[in-house]
């Protein structure tokens, strides 16, 4: 599945859309060079096949490629960014 990305400057979001139906998003904010997760959500036909980690490891890669950090006040996100030790470059808990 494609994670597409839509930006609208300091708000955006990282997303699966298929045949015109958003079936998984995670929502952020930027604040100066801090990404900060706001809500993810996964539609249930897609539940348990990692959709979750990956819209994370797309924020993660888009934190990296643009020199900043990432927080989360979403509870997924942040389990997610917390037990992983590969995000300890980029993520601020």
């Amino acid at each position: 599945m494609i994670i597409k990305q839509e930006d609208a400057g300091k708000t955006g979001r990282f997303y699966i859309e298929i045949d015109g139906n958003t079936l998984a998003e995670m929502d952020y904010n930027i604040l100066d060079d801090i990404l900060l997760i706001t809500h993810t959500e996964v539609d249930e036909s897609l539940a348990g096949k990692g959709i979750g980690k990956q819209l994370v490891n797309s924020a993660v890669d888009y934190v990296r490629t643009n020199s900043m950090h990432i927080k989360s006040v979403c509870p997924f996100a942040k389990k997610v960014l917390e037990r992983d030790p590969g995000y300890s470059d980029v993520y601020i808990s």
